[in-house]
């Protein structure tokens, strides 16, 4: 039913006319190429608990950008969890496997954005 009715919008005259003009003035600029160099390239982080200087969201992109890769779990895999308040099993887990636990001070200065 979705699928019908988005199939509907796109094939009615009106519609069709502002996708177009939406397509003459929109650039799509491609995403940037994720970091090579950076502290955390090619390394599993995971993001914990409520961070107070940035989104959740916000820090994983920015993880992300720097060439890491980000995890919603802790495995022996993982490099960095990243713990806000209330962090909670997460972070029992990650002492247990020995992952290194860095608040959100020092997650922003290992990515030098203290």
């Amino acid at each position: 039913s979705v699928a019908d009715d988005l199939i509907l919008f796109l094939i009615a005259e009106e519609n069709s006319r502002e996708l177009a003009v939406l397509t003459d003035i929109l650039t799509i600029i491609p995403p940037e190429a994720p970091a090579q160099d950076s502290p955390v390239s090619g390394k599993i982080i995971v993001f914990t608990g409520t961070l107070s200087r940035q989104s959740r969201n916000e820090a994983k992109a920015q993880a992300e950008r720097l060439g890491a890769k980000v995890s919603g779990s802790v495995s022996s895999k993982t490099d960095y969890l990243v713990a806000g308040a209330d962090a909670g099993s997460k972070a029992t887990k990650a002492a247990q496997l020995g992952v290194t636990i860095l608040d959100e001070d020092e997650w922003l200065a290992l990515i030098n954005m203290a």
